[in-house]
């Protein structure tokens, strides 16, 4: 008989899965130390008087149970039953209870990103560092805006364009002041003078002293973890995605300082040895690990419980397919290895999801052929290609995030006392992910106990009606719970 095909060959077998999630466990076993815990941020301007009571609907509550039939109430910030709701008719009754009727459409938790870039321009992101900074932070928060009405209520920061807009943004998010999803906030990414991907946009260092000394600037400016651009990119055809720029002294200095201070760090590490840097010396979130090899994943795999990666696969699908139309032919691509690097990739991302390791969507939507608004592409992209089903690409992006987040005990999944952040999916994502691609289909989302966007026929009961008496209570109802904000504040 001969020997089993290693993981690393592009014989190696693929068998698609049917069955229970298998990635519950994964995520839950995911520990760091909680001294590296973000700030408990909170979202204001949800009045502790609100309920939302939305009956009729199939819940997908990312515990890894199957779907079932179910009602939900809100009140305040925080789910207070979910499934079985008590005295429901007398709650169907009370003007001050606003009512969503599902009629039988799924209702999710809020979405999450694990590699969020706010403030990329979807367009030359080479010349991102001489947008003024007024124009950027209009610019930033209009994509923070598009994640929520895509479905997104968690978003962790990848890198920022400039030093303070993530945490500008992340604070006025908070203060209520704009719609956007829950922020963990980054700074600029950090590279050597050698190895940059895009100069304007980079905090430089070179050594271990000067990279402890930008880490203390980026926690002084607030920012929420630190990302470490340790790998070329290819398509900058100076700076291979094979080719590691930071040495080992480097990264472990890296993670002393980052820890000392209190926080993770994530790194752009598509290289064999930028990816073992990452797992020997303790960088939390590994970004993208195209080019891990059979040592590196064997050691991620004795790990698994410290770590997390995010492929951002969808920039690899979209720069060797889509990005003709923006100046990029696929020709110039492969030529660069993009074809290869995706084909790696996918056979390294099948490998971790079968050994337990913790993948999560997200990545490098702003690029002009990742534009934002398209999020949801990823989770499209865990079920056909890296072997995840959809139950388990859902898990993923929400408990999976939230995780991530260091809150999983009050987000990411549909339960009694976690914060309520909740899309109403007209349709079945289980049967068909790349629904939650359609913002048509998304007919309700709510973060925080608030209602970001619902329609007229969200009160439409099992009749298709709905009294004109009863439009006008519920409208009384939430002006009187209006929570009005401050002209000025401080961040």
């Amino acid at each position: 008989m001969s020997a089993p095909t290693s993981w690393t060959s592009p014989d190696h077998p693929f068998h698609p899965y049917e069955g229970p999630p298998r990635n519950i466990a994964s995520i839950e076993a995911l520990k760091w130390d909680e001294k590296l815990k973000p700030k408990d941020y909170a979202i204001a301007g949800t009045h502790p008087d609100s309920r939302i009571l939305i009956v009729d609907v199939q819940i997908i509550d990312a515990t890894g149970k199957e779907p079932y039939h179910g009602d939900v109430l809100i009140t305040g910030e925080r789910f207070t039953h979910v499934g079985t709701v008590p005295d429901k008719e007398e709650l169907l009754k009370n003007p001050r209870v606003r009512v969503f009727y599902g009629n039988g459409r799924t209702l999710i938790p809020g979405l999450g990103d694990a590699h969020t870039h706010l403030s990329w321009n979807g367009g030359d992101l080479g010349r991102l560092g001489e947008l003024g900074v007024e124009e950027h932070t209009l610019l930033t928060a209009r994509s923070a805006q598009c994640f929520l009405d895509s479905g997104y209520t968690m978003c962790f920061g990848a890198a920022s364009a400039k030093e303070r807009l993530d945490v500008v943004i992340r604070d006025a998010i908070n203060a209520g002041d704009i719609p956007g999803p829950r922020y963990l906030a980054n700074g600029k990414e950090m590279a050597r003078r050698d190895g940059e991907l895009v100069a304007g946009i980079t905090a430089f260092a070179d050594g271990p002293e000067e990279m402890r000394q930008v880490i203390r600037d980026h926690v002084a400016l607030g920012v929420d973890q630190v990302k470490l651009s340790m790998s070329g990119e290819s398509i900058t055809e100076v700076r291979d995605a094979q080719d590691c720029y930071f040495t080992d002294e480097e990264t472990k200095a890296c993670v002393d300082e980052a820890h000392k201070l209190g926080i993770r760090l994530c790194s752009h590490a598509r290289a064999r040895d930028s990816v073992r840097q990452c797992i020997e010396h303790g960088v939390e979130v590994i970004f993208h690990g195209s080019y891990i090899d059979e040592e590196g994943m064997d050691k991620l795999e004795q790990k698994r419980s410290e770590h997390v990666v995010v492929p951002a696969i969808n920039w690899l699908v979209a720069t060797l397919y889509e990005a003709a139309a923006f100046g990029y032919a696929t020709e110039a691509a492969e030529k660069a290895g993009y074809r290869g690097e995706l084909e790696t990739a996918i056979r390294g991302l099948r490998e971790m999801h079968r050994r337990g390791i913790v993948v999560l969507p997200g990545g490098d939507y702003g690029f002009a052929w990742t534009p934002h608004g398209t999020y949801a592409r990823d989770l499209e992209h865990f079920t056909k290609l890296l072997g995840f089903t959809p139950h388990e690409a859902i898990i993923a992006a929400t408990y999976g995030v939230a995780k991530l987040f260091m809150r999983s005990d009050e987000m990411g999944q549909l339960k009694a006392g976690n914060f309520a952040d909740c899309v109403l999916v007209d349709g079945d994502p289980l049967e068909d992910i790349t629904i939650l691609q359609n913002h048509g289909k998304l007919d309700v989302i709510v973060i925080n106990g608030r209602v970001h966007k619902a329609g007229r026929k969200e009160l439409l009961g099992p009749n298709g009606a709905v009294s004109r008496e009863l439009t006008e209570r519920i409208t009384q109802a939430m002006d009187e719970l209006e929570i009005k904000a401050p002209m000025q504040k401080a961040y």
